[in-house]
């Protein structure tokens, strides 16, 4: 079995379960999947697959809700699980749609399709159970798929503006939910809470991943990695940082310390 075409068939997929399932069936054999850096792969039609629901409207539109009411709770941790959905789909994408990498660089991607495929799993058994809701049951918007079309021809945009610049948003927030929902302090949220813990912690390991394989696409096309996101970020519409940052998670993840200073400068720079 050959983990690129399987990683493109799990994309395609468009029920949830079945999904979930392709996903989980390339665990157990992860170590030992043959890789063919170099096939080249034709793109079908209609990529991503996914559910009918939920139905996606623009980013302004997603109404705002307060974590206080059950169904604000619901529409937040609905909004964090399409997050981790479209996480999976990035992570698949990433596999098979980019040729001539080192084999490290599609097994560093299929360990985050496993993980983003089991933090959406545990999100959505919490919004079932703890909520009375499902995936789809709330409008979403597209935006992290949407840089994932614009970076389609250019690996070191991808790693660039999807896992360390979108992707790591999401160690900046992630306290910040935490903390609302430790203030409302019911059984859900409390449980909501450690689940966000868990993900955190692995979401550090999957920024990881992508600023360590933009450095090395950088290094060898003699690019200058700080320069050249700079770059990148202009020329793509990648939206510009909002703080606080979680210094310590973006740290831990392998940002610099001159590239947290241009983060810092850029927020002071904003009108």
């Amino acid at each position: 079995m050959d983990l690129r075409p399987l990683a493109l068939v799990a994309l395609q997929e468009c029920d949830l379960e079945r999904k979930l399932a392709l996903v989980a069936a390339l665990q157990a054999p992860a170590a030992t999947l043959l890789i063919d850096p170099q096939a080249v792969l034709e793109e079908p039609a209609g990529l991503p697959g996914r559910p009918a629901r939920p139905a996606l409207i623009e980013p302004a539109h997603v109404p705002q809700r307060s974590v206080h009411t059950p169904a604000g709770r619901a529409a937040l941790i609905h909004a964090i699980c399409h997050i981790e959905f479209n996480a999976i789909n990035l992570a698949l994408d990433a596999i098979w749609r980019f040729a001539g990498l080192p084999e490290a660089y599609y097994r560093d991607w299929l360990r985050v399709a496993i993980e983003e495929a089991r933090h959406f799993s545990l999100l959505h058994q919490h919004l079932q159970t703890q909520l009375g809701q499902r995936y789809g049951d709330f409008a979403a918007h597209d935006g992290l798929w949407a840089m994932c079309e614009k970076t389609r021809a250019d690996v070191t945009a991808r790693m660039a503006l999807v896992p360390r610049t979108l992707e790591a948003r999401g160690l900046d927030a992630t306290p910040l939910i935490q903390r609302k929902l430790r203030a409302v302090a019911t059984p859900d949220a409390l449980a909501a809470c450690d689940i966000l813990d868990l993900i955190l912690r692995e979401e550090i390991g999957h920024v990881a991943i992508g600023n360590r394989w933009y450095r090395w696409l950088c290094q060898q096309q003699g690019l200058e990695p700080v320069a050249h996101y700079r770059q990148l970020a202009r020329q793509h519409g990648a939206p510009r940082p909002r703080g606080p940052f979680n210094t310590a998670a973006r740290q831990q993840a392998g940002f610099s310390d001159e590239e947290l200073r241009e983060l810092s400068a850029d927020l002071l720079q904003q009108p």
